[in-house]
């Protein structure tokens, strides 16, 4: 019996290490999920999304074609590996994000940079991540490439559409800065159902503008249960009436348990529906509340709001949003 104790004992010592936990007001030990568990959830639905392809450079002009539709046009003479070019086979690997289940899933939603730096909400006509490799090396390209993309895919054309550069800073979250040159090779247009877009390196890339929206603006915060903040979960503003594009609230106060949209961008008066996702055995574990934005709003999610999802799921639910 002493040794079954103390092999017991040793179980959950390693237990605690090993995951983060809190106690409740019964002094029950709740177990969350660390900040590995749910970056491997991430991770692992961002490679269920990508898709590869292998040419030969030596063919010159590639053409390939993604599960959507949208056809890319890669020079292989520009190719290069540490400025010289490059010969044989060539490893391709695409995702293409187009509806607000898979950008939340991945941690790709579409925040644009403003000028002075703040973050705000666009809308997107896809998101883009093109990575050309040779035997595991990274490869270069001297002359960019091309993408033809469905527009229907977003609900039409729109003529404001323009090129924007995905940033993923430390701690692995993605922001947009747009395109300095938005013409000629460097930019997107529309034309018919279709958008072209002329990008000059690979990485993650996205067709956006900036949500429009005239009515006065304010800061929100969003109150998580204890034992999560912004390393094991993430919070996350879906627009009702919006398909195309997902906001986040980037900002977390460890004083005050709150995350934060601090920049001041959301309109007063709005519908949306706020999404707490976090990892739970290798589910998500998901809460989503239906509000309309008040000035200096704080939304409260508890643990009783939370269900558990598998990715697939937790994609649909979120696309079936209004």
């Amino acid at each position: 019996m002493k040794n079954l104790k103390r092999i017991f004992g040793t179980l959950l010592l390693t237990a605690v290490l090993f995951t983060s936990c809190e106690t409740n007001d019964d002094g029950d030990i709740i177990f969350r999920p660390t900040a590995e568990d749910f970056n491997e959830l991430k991770d692992t639905a961002l490679e269920n999304l990508t898709q590869n392809f292998t040419f030969n450079a030596d063919d010159g002009n590639i053409n390939l074609t993604s599960d959507k539709g949208v056809e890319i046009y890669i020079n292989a003479n520009c190719l290069t590996l540490n400025g010289n070019a490059v010969t044989g086979n060539v490893n391709l690997e695409f995702v293409e994000l187009f509806d607000k289940g898979n950008m939340l899933v991945t941690n790709k939603p579409t925040m644009g940079t403003l000028p002075n730096g703040d973050k705000a909400l666009l809308i997107s006509g896809g998101e883009f991540y093109v990575n050309a490799t040779q035997n595991g090396e990274v490869l270069e390209t001297s002359c960019g490439f091309q993408m033809s993309i469905p527009a229907d895919l977003t609900g039409g054309a729109d003529n404001d559409m323009t090129l924007w550069e995905g940033r993923i800073d430390a701690d692995g979250n993605l922001a947009w800065d747009e395109e300095e040159d938005n013409t000629g090779q460097g930019g997107v247009f529309a034309e018919g159902n279709q958008y072209y877009g002329f990008f000059q390196q690979f990485g993650w890339s996205n067709v956006d503008r900036f949500y429009n929206d005239p009515r006065p603006k304010t800061i929100i915060l969003v109150d998580v249960p204890d034992g999560y903040d912004n390393t094991n979960s993430s919070v996350f503003i879906s627009y009702d009436g919006e398909d195309t594009g997902l906001a986040n609230l980037d900002t977390y106060d460890s004083n005050t348990g709150m995350f934060s949209e601090h920049y001041g961008q959301i309109p007063i008066g709005l519908e949306c529906h706020i999404i707490f996702a976090t990892e739970e055995g290798d589910n998500w574990k998901y809460a989503i509340k239906s509000v309309t934005i008040i000035e200096n709003g704080v939304i409260t999610i508890t643990e009783s709001e939370m269900a558990i999802a598998t990715e697939a799921q937790l994609t649909i639910i979120i696309n079936n949003l209004p």
